[in-house]
């Protein structure tokens, strides 16, 4: 099979080489066609089927060999044998060249790219398998790629070669029509005033118009494809229906109920999902609990001698509940009705494109969005059945505090967790699987956070992996295995688990409608948040990529505009500037690149830092552990992205995404006033870095010169 790619590869170059050294390509321009308008008349009126065999003959080369000139044959086909007999031979010719460069492609390069590529073509060969006809089918009525492109890349996919020639053959027949008789009319025109003719004027306007009419062409294709046996209603019920009262899903409502649409919002649960019942809110009431105990631990540094503090742990779960029951109003039922929301209650079932089933009701609605989040995953560990796992779901109905505590992950939950039960009196064990903290962020960053968490008492594991769970006599222990093979059992009274979450997707009816989840469980929707059904759309961390409540509010904001909107205008979700905030002691603040992912898009960048214990304000408080990273453009003060650590670090952060979002960049942010003395400050002390490393010396050089000579020196 090795030589016989190589025989092929070797006759497609040879090839390729005589066509360009023979110059044939000189011979195909409309120039050189009407100087042998003439005699090719003659030899066409004495063998045409010689003549239009040669022609046949060669486009089905040039198209099999991806030569240019494939579109200029095509106008000259019109221009010499007119739109019939043009197009019967373009059509063929193109379609079986098309196929021949498919196959050569297939043959030569499919093995090789599919060894090194296995998992990214796997993806694709699956969407190929199951929409393959259709994608080329639309690629060949509007080519958003040149023809020939599209037949080399398809070659390395799995479509069936009859499938590739069909849909060719199919596809092409709007656009070689619209060449050819473009072509037709060039071939006949015989004067500069024959260029304002109808007739020449239609195929120009053809030329321009046909992408849009294929366009929606395809559009109606597909549609009809994908909503092929369900009846769409005559009339509905609301203009969109929100499955899903949290964040994304409250957002989604509340965009569309401002702009007067008919809304409604199923929720089955607590309102304000995740974010305030079981995530954000609570979370950040234990963490300031855990704060105030550590703060007291620590005032004997500024002179306070107050001892050790003696937490409540009852008392410290009545302020996270209470904290809870304060902000619920915000996204209570009876705020969303008040503001025209059709809140129902009960457990929502699509049971078609445009119809949901809510416990035995059925509504309808124009556009239907899932914005139903996500749940903790709990893996399987042998064992884990014997105990109650604790989740950040269920965590907030401890009644009692665990005084041996294991938490599972590393990421920002287990960290933020892991401190602030440390600093309310557990003994903590941290275990994480990779051989770093926070692994998103720079190595720098998962030392120090390493480093504190072990200073306050927290048994941090890195590279370990949990092998089991047992229980004898009542006691329970965690099997962990380290990287160099050595196990170690570990007791713990309780286990927290947090090692990621899962998209909510079951019970919903998508499987049944043919909405596709991607490898990790999210469902699959395209740049505007649109599933495979366009009026369905998705968003929050159903979707991902981000579990954030503000990532799913600005995905929330696409969703419902571009569902109400999008016959008239869509918006593509821009994640670039994505901040996020890890509530440790010192907080960790993000918002762009860090070096790990620039280095793994292979951007070239540079880096300043600033160290908060230059910042008079953090010397004040004792908060001197951390540093401002910011990534710019090399040469240029353009910030790719900006990494801080330091204390409340995320009430500063939003100066830099602001920056970033309106391109402000270090120049302007050092000219800016900032009010001394504040944390704040360690930005622009960055920005001041950055310019002392890009001053002019020439400049200075001449400078000190001028002010040596004033001094009369």
């Amino acid at each position: 099979m090795k030589h016989y790619r190589i025989l092929i590869l070797a006759v497609v170059l040879v090839a390729i080489v005589a066509f360009f050294v023979g110059g044939v390509d000189d011979y195909l321009t409309l120039e050189s066609i009407k100087a042998l308008q003439t005699r090719f008349d003659q030899w066409f009126a004495a063998s045409p089927w010689l003549v239009a065999g040669g022609f046949f003959l060669i486009y089905v080369l040039i198209a099999a060999l991806s030569l240019p000139g494939a579109t200029l044959l095509t106008l000259l086909g019109g221009a010499l044998f007119g739109l019939g007999w043009g197009f019967l031979i373009i059509s063929f010719a193109s379609s079986i060249g098309a196929t021949l460069a498919f196959l050569v492609s297939r043959i030569l390069f499919r093995s090789a790219v599919e060894h090194r590529f296995a998992r990214y073509l796997d993806t694709i060969n699956k969407g190929i398998e199951r929409d393959g006809a259709l994608y080329l089918f639309s690629l060949r009525l509007v080519p958003l790629f040149p023809f020939f492109v599209i037949n080399l890349v398809m070659g390395l996919t799995r479509l069936r070669t009859w499938v590739f020639y069909i849909a060719s053959q199919i596809g092409m027949i709007p656009g070689t029509l619209v060449y050819v008789n473009a072509g037709q009319q060039l071939g006949e025109l015989q004067s500069l005033g024959g260029v304002v003719s109808p007739s020449l004027l239609l195929s120009f306007a053809l030329l321009g118009v046909f992408p849009l009419i294929a366009r929606w062409v395809v559009d109606w294709l597909q549609r009809r494809k994908r909503y092929r046996g369900y009846a769409k209603p005559r009339h509905f019920d609301y203009d969109i229906l929100v499955v899903g009262g949290g964040s994304a899903g409250l957002v989604t409502s509340y965009i569309a109920s401002a702009v007067r649409a008919r809304v409604a919002l199923v929720e089955s649960g607590a309102m304000g999902g995740d974010c305030l019942n079981t995530g954000c809110v609570p979370s950040k009431a234990l963490i300031r609990a855990a704060r105030a105990a550590q703060n007291i631990r620590d005032a004997e540094h500024l002179g306070v001698h107050a001892g050790e503090p003696r937490v409540d742990f009852g008392a410290v779960m009545g302020h996270v509940r209470r904290v809870i029951e304060e902000v619920a109003p915000h996204d209570s039922e009876e705020r969303y009705t008040g503001l025209g929301v059709d809140v129902q209650r009960g457990t929502a079932r699509l049971t078609s494109p445009w119809a949901v089933e809510v416990d035995g009701k059925q509504l309808t609605a124009r556009h239907i969005v899932i914005a139903t989040g996500a749940t903790p995953k709990v893996p399987s560990i042998p064992g884990i059945e014997q105990i109650d796992v604790l989740t950040s779901e269920n965590l907030w109905t401890l009644t009692e505090q665990p005084q041996r505590l294991v938490i599972l992950g590393g990421g920002a939950i287990g960290c933020e967790l892991g401190q602030s039960f440390a600093r309310l009196g557990s003994q903590v064990t941290l275990v994480e699987g990779t051989g770093q903290l926070l692994g998103r962020e720079d190595d720098e960053v998962g030392d120090l956070v390493t480093h504190r968490l072990v200073a306050e008492g927290v048994d941090v594991m890195t590279s370990t992996k949990a092998i089991a769970v047992s229980v004898e006599d009542g006691e329970k222990h965690l099997l962990v295995e380290k990287a160099d093979g050595g196990q170690t059992h570990i007791p713990f009274d309780r286990l927290l688990v947090s090692v990621g979450r899962q998209a909510n997707v079951t019970g919903l009816g998508l499987e049944e409608l043919g909405v596709e989840t991607r490898d990790n469980g999210t469902l699959e929707v395209n740049e505007q948040l649109q599933t495979k059904l366009p009026n369905i759309w998705a968003c929050g961390d159903v979707v991902g990529p981000y579990q954030l409540t503000h990532a799913a509010a600005h995905q929330a904001w696409h969703a419902a505009v571009n569902a109400l909107f999008g016959e008239f205008k869509r918006f593509k979700v821009d994640y670039r500037i994505m901040p996020a905030v890890t509530y440790l002691q010192p907080e960790v603040a993000r918002v762009g690149l860090n070096e790990r992912e620039a280095t793994a898009q292979g951007l070239a960048y540079e880096v300043t830092r600033y160290e908060m214990a230059e910042s008079d304000r953090a010397i004040a408080e004792r908060a001197t552990t951390g540093f401002v990273k910011i990534l710019t453009v090399p040469g240029k003060d353009r910030i790719l992205g900006a990494t801080l650590v330091g204390e409340n670090a995320g009430e500063w952060l939003a100066e830099l995404t602001l920056a970033m979002k309106h391109n402000i960049g270090l120049n302007k942010l050092l000219g800016t006033i900032h009010p001394y003395p504040t944390l704040s400050e360690a930005t622009k002390g960055a920005a001041g870095a950055w310019k002392n490393a890009h001053k002019p010396e020439r400049v200075l050089d001449w400078l000190g010169r001028y002010f040596r000579w004033r001094r009369g020196g």
